[in-house]
C-alpha cells in the first residue's frame, strides 16, 4: 500500500522520464529548468529580509528547498523566476535532520521539475546547479558528482562545482533534466566544492508531509506570550527549557529586553537567572525596575567584569554605570548564576552565590523584571525566577568543602616557578620519565573522575525513575518517567519545562473545543493539533536515531517513533480527561480503548493518529514484524511496560552503534525495573566482556546459571562462566 501511494505521488508531482532520455545541452537545460526556479527568502529582525536562497517546483503548488533557507519561525516569501510573488500557505513538510523543507503556495501554477533516482547517479557524471548565488537569480554552473560523502546530515552528494550564498535549496540536475539533489552547503576548504542532499531523501517528505500552517510556523520555538514580552528587536527564542537570544537589538548599543509578563515584584525582592555568553566581550543578564520602555537597571557580565547600570533613556548619554568589578567567582564561558537583591535605595549584586558589590541608588524603584542583551551577543538563560526571598540552589558551603576534600586529591599547577624547574634539571632524563608517569596517573584519575561524575548522575536518575514507577499505576506520571529516560543521556534537561509545555498544548486544544465536545471530538482535536497544525510526524529517514526515544527531543523536533508519539498523544488526551491505553503491538506501538480484552478503538499515532481497524492492525503488525496479531497483543501496557519498551528500543539501537558503556547504562536501568529479564542479563554480561570487566560479566552469568531461564543454552553458559 505504501509503495503504491509513493508511486502515485511521484506520478502526480513530476513528469515521467525514461532512463535513456538523450542528454541535453546546458543551454537547453537552463532554458527549461529556470522556469521552475523560485527565489525563497525569510524575514530578519522587524520587517527586514535576512536570508535568501533557492527553491524549485515539485508540483504546481509545492516548492522544495532547504530548511535553513526558510529560517525558523520566520515570515517566508517566495518569488518566481519572472518576479511574480507567491503566497506561502504552509510549510508543507520539513526535516530538521536532513535540512529539507517543502512549501505549499496558494493558487499555484508552477512547472514542476522531474525527480530522478539519486541512487543511480554515477560518480563522474555531469550535473548542473541552478540557483540565485549572491542574489543573482537564475544562475547556472556546470560540474560533476565527485563522490558520495558521509556528513553530519547523512550521506550527501559531493559536487565539484562552485557554490555561493543563495545557491542553497537549488536543484542539481543531470543532463536529462532530472533532479538528483538539493544544494545544501559549500565546502569551507575550497570554493569549487559543494554538497547536496540526495533527492531520494526528499521523496518521503512528499509522501508523508507534516504540514504546519504559516500562522503556526511563526510560533515554533517562540516565547510564550503569556510569560514574556521581547522589546527592541533581537531574536528571542525558547527551546529545551532555555531562552536563547541572538542578533543585535534595535536599541542603542544593540540593546534588547525580554520582560516577564508575570506580576512585577514589589520591594524588597530577589531576582536570579543562570546565563552563558558565547563571547565574553558581549553582555547579557538581568533587567529590573523597568518601565516597559527605555528605563531600567541592568546587572550583567561584560568584558570579564560584572556591571550594574541604570538606564534612564535611549542613548548612552542617559546611561549611568553605577559599578563594575572583577570577580574571581565568575566563570568565563560557563553557566553563571546572577542574582540581585533590590531593597529601597540599595542594590546587592551576586554571582554564583558570592556578593560582588552593594550600590546605594534610588533612581528607579518598582517595575518589571526580565532579561537583557547588548551588541551581537548570543546568550542562553535558564532558571529565571524572582521572589521576596529566594532559596539557594547551591549546596551548603560545608557540604561542598567536604566533597571537594574527597574528590580533589591533586591540584597540579598551570605554571611552575624557575626554582621548581631548576631543581629538576640535574637529573632531567630520570625526572622526565617520572613526570610522564605522574601525568599518566593524573590522566587516569581524570578519566576515573569523569566516569564517577557520569555514574553519580546515572544512579540519581535511575533512583528518580524507580521512585516514580514504584507508585500505584494511577499516580505514576508517565510523561515525567519518559523524560527521565532522556535525562540518562542529558543531565541538563529541564523536566518541569516539558511538563509545562505539554500542559500548555492541552490548554490550547481545550480552549478551541466546543462546550459539549465529545470524547471523539477531543481526540480528533488532539490529532489535528499535533499532526495538521504543529508539524508532529513519524520519523522518516532517521527512524533508528536515539533522539526519537528522547521525549524532550520529540517535543522540540516534532518527530518521533510510534511509542514516543503515543506517549505524548496519551498525555495530552489525559489532560483533556480522556484516559487511553497503550497497545503494545509487536513492532508498532499504538493506543486505544480496551473493553473485555478486546479493542474498541485502535489509534496509530505514528500515522497521524489515524483510527484503524483490527484487520488494518493485523496487516501493519505483519508487515512490520512478521508476527500474526493475536488477542494477547491487545493486553494494555502498564506505564512501566511502556518505559521498559522505550529502554529496549534504545538498547536495540545502541548495541551496534554505541560504546558498551552507553548500552550498559540502558541495561542497568532496565534491570532495575525488571531484574529477572534473562536477555538483558546476557546482553550486559557481553557488554562487560567488551570492556574487559570480567568480574562484572561473571555476576550476570552466575545469575543466569542459578535461575536457569528457558531459551538459553546452559552448557554454553557454563563454558562462558569457566572462561571468565
Amino acid at each position: 500500500m505504501l509503495r503504491l501511494t509513493f508511486t502515485l505521488t511521484l506520478i502526480l508531482c513530476a513528469p515521467a522520464f525514461s532512463q535513456d532520455t538523450p542528454a541535453k545541452s546546458v543551454r537547453d537545460l537552463t532554458a527549461e529548468a529556470r522556469k521552475s526556479l523560485v527565489t525563497v527568502s525569510h524575514g530578519g529582525r522587524g520587517n527586514t529580509r535576512e536570508g535568501t536562497g533557492t527553491g524549485f517546483a515539485i508540483s504546481k503548488d509545492l516548492i522544495a528547498t532547504c530548511l535553513h533557507v526558510i529560517g525558523e519561525a520566520r515570515a517566508i516569501k517566495a518569488r518566481t523566476w519572472d518576479g511574480k510573488e507567491l503566497n506561502v500557505l504552509a510549510v508543507h513538510a520539513s526535516d530538521r535532520k536532513r535540512d529539507l523543507a517543502i512549501l505549499k503556495i496558494k493558487d499555484g501554477n508552477l512547472i514542476p521539475l522531474p525527480l530522478g533516482d539519486s541512487a543511480k547517479l554515477l560518480q563522474g557524471e555531469s550535473v548542473i546547479a541552478l540557483g540565485n548565488p549572491m542574489g543573482l537569480t537564475g544562475s547556472v554552473v556546470e560540474g560533476v558528482l565527485s563522490a558520495r560523502r558521509e556528513m553530519e546530515l547523512g550521506e550527501m552528494l559531493q559536487l565539484a562545482i562552485p557554490v555561493e550564498p543563495g545557491n542553497s535549496g537549488g536543484p542539481i540536475l543531470d543532463r536529462q533534466g532530472r533532479v538528483h539533489g538539493i544544494m545544501t552547503m559549500k565546502s569551507t576548504v575550497t570554493a569549487n566544492l559543494g554538497f547536496a542532499m540526495p533527492v531520494n531523501l526528499l521523496k518521503p517528505l512528499i509522501t508523508k508531509p507534516n504540514p504546519v500552517p504559516m500562522d503556526r510556523w511563526l510560533t515554533i520555538g517562540a516565547l510564550n506570550g503569556k510569560e514574556w514580552e521581547p522589546l527592541m528587536g533581537a531574536q528571542w527564542r525558547q527551546r529545551a527549557g532555555r531562552i536563547t537570544v541572538k542578533e543585535s537589538g534595535s536599541g542603542f548599543g544593540g540593546r534588547s529586553l525580554c520582560l516577564s509578563n508575570l506580576k512585577a515584584p514589589t520591594l524588597p525582592y530577589e531576582l536570579e537567572v543562570m546565563v552563558k555568553l558565547n563571547d565574553e566581550a558581549g553582555a547579557a543578564g538581568l533587567v529590573f525596575s523597568s518601565d516597559g520602555k527605555e528605563k531600567h537597571y541592568g546587572f550583567y557580565p561584560t568584558g570579564g567584569k560584572l556591571r550594574l547600570t541604570r538606564f534612564d533613556g535611549p542613548s548612552v548619554f542617559t546611561w549611568t554605570i553605577l559599578k563594575d568589578a572583577d570577580s574571581s567567582h565568575y566563570k568565563p564561558g560557563e553557566w553563571n548564576t546572577l542574582k540581585v537583591r533590590h531593597e529601597p535605595g540599595t542594590i546587592h549584586c551576586f554571582v554564583n552565590e558570592q556578593k560582588v558589590f552593594t550600590v546605594k541608588d534610588d533612581g528607579l524603584k518598582d517595575g518589571r523584571v526580565g532579561l537583557t542583551k547588548f551588541r551581537e551577543t548570543e546568550a542562553e538563560f535558564r532558571k529565571f525566577r524572582h521572589g521576596a526571598k529566594l532559596a539557594s540552589l547551591t549546596p551548603p558551603a560545608e557540604l561542598l568543602e567536604k566533597l571537594e576534600q574527597e574528590i580533589n586529591t591533586l591540584k597540579p599547577s598551570d605554571d611552575f616557578s624557575k626554582e621548581e624547574i631548576n631543581r629538576l634539571k640535574p637529573h632531567a632524563g630520570i625526572n622526565q620519565n617520572l613526570l610522564r608517569k605522574r601525568a599518566e596517573m593524573l590522566e587516569t584519575q581524570a578519566r576515573q573522575l569523569r566516569w564517577l561524575a557520569a555514574t553519580v548522575h546515572e544512579r540519581a536518575t535511575q533512583d528518580a525513575l524507580t521512585k516514580e514507577l514504584d507508585q500505584d499505576e494511577p499516580k505514576i506520571d508517565l510523561l515525567r518517567a519518559a523524560l527521565l529516560i532522556a535525562r540518562l543521556d542529558n543531565g541538563e534537561i529541564e523536566i518541569e519545562h516539558y511538563l509545562k509545555t505539554v500542559g500548555s498544548m492541552a490548554a490550547t486544544i481545550q480552549s478551541a473545543l466546543k462546550p459539549k465536545a465529545t470524547e471523539k471530538d477531543k481526540l480528533e482535536a488532539v490529532g489535528r493539533y499535533m499532526f495538521e497544525q504543529s508539524g508532529f510526524h513519524g520519523s522518516r529517514g532517521d527512524y533508528y536515531n536515539r533522539a526519537n526515544s528522547y521525549l524532550n527531543e520529540v517535543i522540540d523536533d516534532r518527530e518521533g517513533i510510534p511509542i514516543t508519539l503515543a506517549v505524548l498523544y496519551m498525555e495530552i488526551a489525559n489532560r483533556l480527561g480522556i484516559p487511553l491505553q497503550g497497545l503494545p503491538l509487536p513492532g508498532h506501538f499504538a493506543v486505544g480503548k480496551i473493553d473485555d480484552g478486546k479493542p474498541t478503538s485502535i489509534i496509530d499515532v505514528y500515522d497521524g493518529a489515524k483510527v484503524i481497524s483490527r484487520k488494518e492492525a493485523e496487516e501493519l503488525v505483519f508487515n512490520t514484524s512478521g508476527v500474526r496479531l493475536r488477542d494477547e497483543h491487545f493486553q494494555p501496557a502498564t506505564k512501566q511496560d511502556m518505559i521498559v519498551r522505550m529502554l529496549r528500543n534504545l538498547i536495540g539501537i545502541s548495541n551496534a552503534t554505541e560504546e558498551p558503556a552507553t548500552v550498559i547504562r540502558y541495561l542497568d536501568t532496565l534491570l532495575l525495573l525488571e531484574p529477572n529479564s534473562p536477555q538483558e542479563r546476557l546482553n550486559r554480561a557481553l557488554m562487560h566482556m567488551k570492556q574487559k570487566k570480567n568480574v562484572k560479566a561473571k555476576e550476570d552469568v552466575r545469575w543466569l546459571l542459578e535461575n536457569n531461564p528457558p531459551g538459553l543454552n546452559r552448557e554454553r553458559l557454563l563454558d562462558l562462566f569457566r572462561r571468565l
